[in-house]
């Protein structure tokens, strides 16, 4: 042991700036830990090393080398970490309550909202159907007994002959954010009950279908197949954040889907239920185009911002109100309107009967004009 302890040709207890010489193996430990204690403070580049020398010289002189403890936090378990999100719990609890809805032509997905038989669907999964079967997670089938659908929101609801059924639980609506996990549950492909998971990608937008406007919805991209229409989109808490309905197809579209935001869907559902129809404001104008360039060189406007109207419909509030075709509104109540999306969100968020103030272009000429809205007509 002499041989180790008289000088130290390593360069790491050079800088250490000791001398073994005449030392007990006592005296070389203080040593090492002062001095190894002085370059940790220093910042210096050798600590590991010193770590490893200091144990490797006290286990060679026959000492106990220290035990050494290294604290720091654990990983979170309040699902904040990167583990991804399960939905075991999630299916355990939803699915008694979503069913599969059969008509003579298609098949799709609904969810129980109340336990005296009302399921919730989407319209266009019941439309102009002449039977309809509903098929609960426990195997019952029941034939509808009635349905009441609204074509503009693309909400329905089918009332079965059943009772003590299992009501889904509904989300509060502020608890939605963009980036939380969701999951589209519903009968995808006509296979029966399954989960499609993914995340909320934006809220509050709206997309055309068959020339229709569909606002207050969810996008995500949690897969929504045939089959999905009119099924649940649920948080990790297993509640209804919304009615899956949409899916965007494309050559350059992936994992692009939609559900009618739920804070949008219970105003209708709660109309349906109550009073078998819904009743929607209404303006009468038609053939509308956002305002761009192409537009405004189509047709020689001199405004470069708004709505254009191409048709007016007679005797309905617009006409009252003076608009023609190839007027621009460019203002409801003073609210600036640059699209027809924006347009037409106004017209659906006042009421029946309300008046509103209508800013619009002709020619070089800004009007302002009053119209009191109708019901609108149905169809």
């Amino acid at each position: 042991m002499r041989g180790l302890v008289e000088t130290s040709p390593l360069p790491f207890l050079a800088a250490l700036n000791i001398s073994f010489a005449n030392r007990t193996v006592q005296d070389y430990d203080k040593l090492i830990a002062e001095r190894f204690s002085l370059m940790i403070r220093r910042g210096s580049v050798f600590p590991l090393v010193g770590i490893a020398l200091v144990l490797l010289l006290a286990t060679a002189a026959g000492c106990q080398p220290a035990t050494i403890t290294i604290t720091g936090t654990p990983p979170a378990t309040d699902g904040s970490s990167l583990v991804p999100p399960s939905f075991v719990d999630v299916v355990e609890k939803v699915r008694p309550s979503v069913v599969v809805i059969e008509t003579e032509t298609s098949e799709g997905s609904g969810w129980i909202i109340d336990s005296d038989g009302i399921v919730v669907t989407n319209n266009h999964v019941v439309e102009d159907a002449e039977s309809i079967f509903v098929t609960l997670d426990d195997g019952r089938t029941f034939p509808a007994d009635s349905v009441s659908a609204d074509p503009l929101t693309d909400i329905a609801i089918v009332r079965i002959n059943a009772r003590n059924l299992p009501a889904a639980d509904i989300s509060d609506f502020n608890n939605s954010k963009v980036g939380q996990p969701v999951a589209a549950i519903g009968n995808s492909l006509g296979q029966g009950i399954s989960l499609k998971g993914g995340w909320v990608s934006r809220l509050n937008t709206s997309v055309i279908v068959d020339g229709q406007w569909l606002f207050g919805l969810i996008e995500t991209d949690a897969a929504i197949n045939a089959g999905n229409s009119g099924g649940p989109l649920v948080n990790m808490n297993g509640e209804v954040i919304g009615i899956t309905s949409v899916k965007l197809v494309g050559v350059e579209v992936e994992g692009i889907g939609y559900a009618i935001s739920i804070e949008t869907a219970l105003p209708v559902i709660e109309d349906l239920i109550t009073q078998g129809f819904v009743v929607h404001p209404y303006l009468g104008v038609g053939g509308l185009h956002t305002v761009d360039t192409a537009i405004v060189a189509f047709f020689d406007l001199s405004i470069d911002r708004g709505v254009l109207l191409t048709s007016v419909a007679p005797g309905q509030p617009a006409d009252a109100a003076g608009l023609e075709p190839e007027d621009v509104i460019v203002a409801i109540d003073g609210e600036a309107v640059t699209s027809i999306e924006q347009l037409v969100g106004a017209i659906r968020s006042r009421e029946v009967g309300q008046q509103i103030e209508i800013t619009y272009w002709r020619g070089n000429t800004q009007i302002v004009t009053n119209a009191t809205l109708v019901a609108r007509p149905t169809e």
